[in-house]
């Protein structure tokens, strides 16, 4: 069948992309799928930061590729060998496909996966398949979703059945943001009841984060960033206190709001000064997780003594550490109950042709979740 996808063929394009076009909207071929692998009707993508670093050439993927990795659907059609999906389940991507069997996902590390990275990395679906084309050229997929797309072919690995209830748009940022930002405070840090948090950096990843510092009982929700208009939103939304961290003295205002340091601190924003900020902020025994993604050659000088005497982490977290089977579902189950209410990240609604513009307003700060519909 032929499908309408957003391709991007040459990373580091110069923007504003509305006037480069990086992504071009072209008619590709889509193969049935294997075994082992679904067809989806993509009804909702989100436009994320991981998806710009692959525009932007800090995060090279093979090309040509089709963008797109936080999405939800509906299923069309299942290969041989998927037994636990119906045609008209609707399903959320996972951007780290979960084999099931490796050490990793055994030891309940999914985001791990040892294939599911691999195959990430060649721009291939788990099973090593290639289900784009365009005149008898391959195209690779994103993260074994290439969301971007009016249909997608991935493998059932790649797909977490939810609730109907869940509409498409809200259903699509539970793939990354929610999963990313809720898990990095709640699971990897292992956020109790009570404690301080400060979140850095507040895109759709690090204001979902906040929403999970409040459904996880933190006492002190202190959420940080640059711009003005994104500090109002988080405290909307349940923080407790802002910092502007372009304040010279930003980690003496957090140690002061905290009592000499954050019990937890989340860095979002994806560049070195931000995750050092968000490390200074921790008092003694306190955690620093990071879910950002800054260029490859950063670096960041950290004392061991710090980390010795003071029983100080520093902690990374990929898809929030979850197992998206189980976790996606729980955290749609709270969003429906009104506990988790990830609807109001939502700030532009767009069409596919619209999507270059989409990544001018996030790389410019503009938007938290911009998120794409199709008919």
């Amino acid at each position: 069948m032929k499908t309408r996808a957003a391709v991007l063929r040459e990373m580091g394009a110069q923007r504003p992309y509305k006037t480069s076009q990086p992504l071009k909207i072209e008619e590709l071929e889509l193969d049935a799928p294997g075994h082992g692998e679904i067809l989806v009707r993509v009804r909702a993508a989100g436009l994320c930061h991981s998806d710009l670093s692959v525009i932007d050439g800090n995060r090279p993927r093979p090309l040509p590729m089709a963008l797109g990795h936080e999405a939800a659907g509906e299923v069309m059609e299942v290969g041989d060998g998927v037994t636990d999906l119906e045609i008209g389940d609707h399903v959320v991507f996972s951007f780290v496909p979960s084999c099931g069997t490796c050490d990793y996902c055994l030891d309940g590390r999914a985001a791990l996966c040892a294939p599911g990275a691999a195959a990430n990395n060649e721009g291939t679906l788990l099973g090593g398949g290639l289900r784009l084309h365009q005149n008898e050229h391959t195209v690779n997929h994103h993260l074994g979703v290439s969301g971007f797309a009016e249909y997608a072919v991935t493998s059932r690995r790649s797909a977490v059945k939810v609730n109907k209830d869940l509409p498409f748009d809200i259903a699509a940022v539970f793939g990354c943001a929610v999963l990313t930002g809720v898990g990095a405070v709640v699971h990897t840090a292992g956020l109790r009841a009570g404690q301080s948090v400060l979140v850095v950096g507040l895109g759709g990843v690090g204001l979902s984060a906040v929403l999970g510092a409040v459904a996880g009982g933190a006492r002190q929700i202190i959420a940080a960033d640059i711009a003005q208009d994104k500090l109002d939103m988080a405290k909307s939304l349940g923080a407790t206190h802002v910092v502007n961290s372009r304040d010279e003295d930003a980690v003496e205002q957090v140690k002061a709001i905290s009592g000499g340091g954050v019990d937890i601190a989340a860095e979002f924003a994806g560049v070195g000064p931000a995750l050092e900020f968000a490390f200074a902020a921790t008092g003694k025994g306190g955690k620093t997780v990071t879910a950002g993604l800054p260029h490859p050659s950063t670096r960041m000088a950290v004392s061991p003594v710090q980390l010795v005497a003071e029983e100080r982490s520093l902690l990374g977290s990929y898809l929030g550490g979850h197992v998206p089977a189980l976790d996606i579902p729980e955290y749609a189950a709270l969003y429906l109950a009104g506990r988790l209410p990830v609807d109001k990240l939502l700030t532009h609604r767009l069409k596919l042709e619209d999507i270059n513009e989409g990544f001018d307003r996030l790389a410019d700060g503009e938007a938290i979740r911009q998120v794409i519909l199709f008919d």
